[in-house]
């Protein structure tokens, strides 16, 4: 048996982009694991796209900025399993950066609030039209971001955005606790190399920073972060609920790293 349990168990994977995405390296973990996976994609188009890495799977298209759609997609979560859904992974975000990064306070209204629709009310909006579907037992885990106390540059205005997704958690965790014992978390990476984020302007450069700071000199991987996400999913991880668990290989922890000082000052 399975140190993770996930045989016969059914998730909701929403977000699958590509085989680069984090959605996508988590479904495979749990496929691998013997458990049973529903997709949820943005449009039509994506799941064209996708029709061969998820064929024969079940795939249901929602775009997270129509209410009707994701009412929808409860509605078809519960046709296809019940109310047996042992778990949700939200890994969907957007923001616009058509114009380049701007200094926070000049952020556009209308950028802003799409991008907190997408990224962070849309964790609420799913499991409320998932709550009936869920088991008593089912884990909830969402894709978060390690820097969320810090004013980064390199993730413009999602910066907060993000951190209130990593709030809604801890207030979900404790509005379900009422009725279930449905778990909610955030794993919160460090930079990754992801379609994704090749959308980021500037990305690339930040990234090669960000691997210097970790510990071991070699970047965060998208395998790594999946891995976490399937215990937090599985019923071993039973004792954790409202965290946000940074994934960052120490980056966070290592601003005086000797050899950046010593690069940033020009100094041997």
């Amino acid at each position: 048996m399975s140190f993770l349990g996930l045989t016969d168990k059914t998730f909701l994977v929403v977000g699958v982009a590509n085989k680069k995405s984090v959605a996508w390296a988590v479904a495979r973990l749990l496929e691998e694991e013997g458990a049973r996976v529903l997709y949820s994609v943005r449009s039509q188009k994506r799941k064209e796209e996708l029709s061969k890495l998820l064929s024969g799977r079940k795939i249901i298209v929602c775009d997270f900025e129509d209410e009707k759609q994701i009412v929808d997609l409860g509605r078809s979560v519960e046709d296809f399993c019940g109310n047996s859904l042992d778990g949700i992974l939200h890994s969907i975000a957007f923001a616009n950066y058509s114009e380049g990064f701007k200094p926070f306070h000049e952020t556009c209204r209308k950028d802003f609030l799409q991008a907190v629709q997408i990224s962070s009310f849309s964790l609420t909006e799913l499991v409320r039209v998932c709550k009936n579907c869920l088991s008593q037992d089912a884990s909830v885990v969402t894709i978060g971001i390690s820097s969320t106390d810090v004013t980064a540059e390199n993730y413009g205005y999602m910066g907060p955005i993000k951190a209130s997704l990593e709030a809604s958690v801890r207030f979900l965790a404790k509005s379900f606790s009422k009725e279930s014992n449905v778990r909610f978390n955030s794993v919160n990476s460090g930079p990754l190399k992801t379609s994704a984020s090749a959308g980021i302007p500037g990305y690339l450069i930040n990234y090669l920073y960000a691997e210097k700071l970790t510990f071991r000199k070699k970047s965060l991987s998208t395998e790594e972060v999946a891995n976490l996400c399937v215990f937090l999913l599985s019923e071993r991880s039973s004792g954790i609920n409202g965290q946000g668990i940074v994934i960052d290989a120490g980056m966070g922890l290592n601003y005086f790293d000797q050899e950046i000082v010593n690069s940033a000052m020009k100094t041997k």
